[in-house]
């Protein structure tokens, strides 16, 4: 006889691409849900992307965060057609290498007929690999993450081929374009026809924040009632808070502001380091430094640009100069395990973002975790706002305008020398409720009672 279901652990597929080593900005949301139904009983496979790609074609990992991740999960990576990331002649195929344009056009022509993704062959290699799991032991329920959102459609195949129920989980969105806040592909393409039948099968539809949420359900009102929010949130286990103890030398040196995260050129750059140049002139932020902890853009070739828009070089393949004059210092990646570290020896956080009233930037919550004074540099519209206006030491412009933001800057920078054990300790209750076992809670709650 076989086992029922309140006799075994119930079993889910969670279709993650980007999963750890990755360093994708998503990736702790994937980490974090993994871990999470792992520790709420359930039995959790994982298929996330070839290795191959992450060192070969992305080249951006995080070993330390893969330690991580519950060792009772199963990880497999299915294949991963390498067509748009090879660019070596040596590892074309015989065809591609004799004839290289036919051989784009037939690439082409495949995702167009069968889904407009590059990643498209992931898809399709997971919802093989899943049936041949499946036929051995039962999957009970499938999670997919996107982007990318290849994993939509096979989460939505093995649903066609196998009845067993899914949940979409948006952390990006896939037609709404988050910087112009409109959509992201024309009326004609078929991704609309992809998003609508995805959507009218699964069995939850998951959002980072209301807006997002809203605009979706606008769309798609037949299947509004099927979703949720699930905010982003911060990871005790990876942050490991001391004791809410101010530094007493913040009165006597210079501040230290600090922004911790993915640089990319989607955010207001250009305002902050300006903004940052005319706050210096105030006594309270003489000889103050600006510490960016963290990758400069997502592919190797991204640093130039980046460094040229902070004022520290010259567009060029250089390195940063950074001078006493700039304050601006470009101090590196740091692995999830040391970020404790770099918020214990900062004075005021920077939350750079960009986008619009539909974003929320996983990196706030951690931001409020620590405790510190918070300067906003992003759209006044941020969905972000919604987390933030309660936050005790959260200082905004309510623009971009550098003078604004400068401004904020100070108030921040004179909050943080006076910083009492109070203040730390009410801000990181603040923090408290967005906690990823919190926010997590309810939509294990849906997976669960969808399988009973």
């Amino acid at each position: 006889m076989s086992p029922t279901f309140e006799s075994r652990r119930p079993r889910i597929l969670y279709l993650a691409f980007y999963f750890p080593p990755s360093r994708a900005s998503g990736v702790y949301r994937a980490r974090a849900t993994a871990n999470y139904l792992c520790d709420c009983g359930w039995d959790v496979t994982t298929f996330a992307s070839p290795l191959r790609f992450l060192y070969e074609a992305v080249g951006s990992v995080d070993e330390e965060l893969l330690k991580t991740i519950d060792p009772r999960i199963r990880i497999e990576r299915p294949t991963l057609d390498m067509f748009d990331w090879e660019h070596d002649l040596r590892q074309f195929s015989g065809f591609r290498g004799m004839f290289p344009l036919l051989a784009r056009k037939i690439h082409v022509w495949q995702q167009t007929i069968n889904f407009p993704e590059k990643y498209a062959s992931w898809g399709w290699a997971s919802v093989r690999h899943a049936l041949r799991l499946h036929a051995r032991r039962r999957f009970d329920v499938v999670l997919a993450t996107g982007n990318p959102f290849a994993s939509f459609a096979a989460a939505w195949l093995f649903h066609r081929l196998t009845k067993v129920p899914y949940f979409l989980d948006y952390r990006d969105s896939w037609t709404l374009n988050l910087f112009t806040d409109s959509p992201a592909f024309s009326m004609d393409s078929p991704v609309w026809k992809w998003e609508r039948r995805v959507l009218s099968n699964a069995s939850g539809v998951v959002f980072v924040n209301n807006a997002l949420r809203e605009w979706h359900a606008a769309r798609y009102p037949r299947v509004a009632d099927k979703m949720m929010v699930v905010p982003n949130g911060w990871d005790p286990d990876l942050l490991q808070i001391e004791s809410a103890v101010p530094d007493e030398d913040a009165a006597r040196r210079p501040l230290r502001f600090g922004y911790l995260g993915t640089l990319t050129q989607n955010q207001p750059v250009e305002e902050m380091a300006e903004a940052f140049h005319r706050a210096r002139r105030h006594p309270e932020l003489a000889e103050a430094e600006l510490d960016i902890y963290g990758h400069l853009g997502f592919f190797r070739n991204s640093p130039p640009a980046l460094l040229k828009r902070l004022g520290i070089g010259s567009g060029e393949a250089d390195q940063p100069q950074p001078t006493s004059e700039s304050g601006i210092f470009v101090r590196g990646p740091v692995p999830k395990t040391e970020v404790a570290t770099v918020y214990r020896n900062l004075d005021v956080l920077v939350f750079l973002a960009g986008g619009g009233r539909y974003v929320t930037s996983g990196k706030i919550f951690e931001y409020m975790a620590s405790g510190r004074p918070i300067v906003s540099v992003h759209s006044p519209d941020i969905a972000a706002r919604e987390v933030l206006e309660g936050y005790p030491l959260w200082f905004s412009a309510n623009s971009l305008d550098p003078d604004d933001i400068a401004q904020s800057m100070v108030a921040a920078g004179k909050a943080a020398r006076d910083l009492s054990i109070e203040q730390i300790v009410k801000a990181r209750q603040f923090a408290d409720r967005y906690t990823r076992k919190i926010l997590l809670a309810p939509l294990e709650e849906r997976l669960r009672a969808v399988v009973r």
